[in-house]
């Protein structure tokens, strides 16, 4: 699943695209750090060439093009086809007309990358920043300074994305998503509908965060505009966002941190039933995924967990009953309690 419908911002109307050579140039600001140099990927290329095209770019449309880009795609379609023919060990990528080969090469780079390409939903972000004037969606320019260097700049008027914050918010910087909220809508609803249950496991915090828009390279933080396309972006998911979305129609439990729903899970008993049969490699290798997942450096307060349940999970269930029964009492949710043992 990568994106179930998209809802957000789209080209900028003819009025704001008017004023963008005496506006967009008035706000700038860093990307943070400086790096010696700037290198110039074929997506750079691509990101330029659109950009002088059409106008600046909303972080959303950036994300969409670095995280889906067509030898992404290509990429992943070999890939398919590999798999459904057999995962011969040896098969050959042959590109006609090749130029310099720079397609296949990014193709390649695909491959090895496609652990995470297969596992990732790749949902992209809007950032808003607080101004004077109001709410201004953030968008990338070319940097007037420097023709292959991308810029943050602030939008002239109000885009789509601004009906996103609420009257009452008071941060003064705000990641939206509405892609997330057509998800959240969706299962929600089905939900509501036919039961079950959704379990959402991520980075993320309960709208309490600002900047968390980021890029890694070689699991390093990484400038997010400084050679797109050669490294992964991400922002943590605001957890209170996919609660308003979810509107009532289900119930919702946490963000709780992955440490407490571990615990809850009772992974304490599990590393000891584990360990006690393994030799003392595997021990060490047990107890180094154990200290990932639950210190509080690590994943342990970093990773949250969020579940939507029907209504009645909560309240003993919506079987009818005869007057001889009593109502059932709900079992506590697994993950989001702590474990009774019996």
């Amino acid at each position: 699943m990568r994106v179930l419908a998209r809802v957000g911002v789209g080209p900028l109307c003819s009025a704001a695209r008017a004023v963008i050579p005496c506006f967009w140039r008035g706000k700038y600001f860093s990307s943070g750090r400086e790096p010696a140099e700037n290198q110039v990927t074929p997506m750079l290329r691509h990101l330029v060439y659109k950009i002088k095209a059409t106008g600046p770019i909303t972080v959303a449309e950036y994300m969409k093009e670095v995280l889906t880009n067509p030898a992404k795609l290509l990429g992943i379609w070999f890939i398919s086809e590999w798999m459904a023919t057999g995962k011969n060990a040896a098969f050959q990528l042959v590109e006609l007309g090749p130029g310099r080969g720079t397609l296949s090469g990014d193709i390649l780079r695909v491959f090895s990358q496609l652990g995470s390409v297969l596992k990732n939903c790749d949902i992209s972000i809007h950032l808003v920043e607080k101004t004077p004037q109001g709410w201004r969606e953030v968008f990338i320019d070319i940097d007037p300074q420097a023709s292959d260097k991308l810029r943050f700049v602030l939008a002239p008027c109000v885009t789509p994305a601004e009906v996103f914050i609420r009257s009452d918010e008071t941060r003064d910087h705000v990641e939206v998503c509405p892609e997330a909220g057509v998800i959240i809508q969706e299962l929600s609803q089905r939900i509501a509908l036919t039961g079950g249950a959704a379990l959402i496991a991520d980075y993320g915090h309960d709208g309490t965060k600002t900047d968390t828009f980021r890029g890694f390279c070689g699991h390093k933080l990484h400038d997010v505009l400084i050679a797109p396309g050669t490294a992964d972006l991400t922002a943590d998911v605001d957890f209170s966002y996919l609660r308003r979305m979810a509107e009532g129609k289900v119930a919702s439990l946490g963000p709780i941190k992955q440490q407490t729903f571990l615990k809850n899970m009772g992974i304490d008993v599990r590393l000891k039933v584990l360990a006690d049969k393994s030799d003392e490699p595997s021990r060490q290798q047990l107890l180094q995924g154990y200290d990932m997942l639950m210190n509080p450096k690590k994943m342990g307060e970093r990773f949250h967990f969020f579940a939507l349940l029907p209504h009645q999970r909560l309240h003993g269930g919506s079987h009818p009953m005869n007057a001889c029964q009593s109502k059932p009492s709900p079992s506590p949710v697994a993950g989001f309690g702590e474990l009774a043992w019996r």
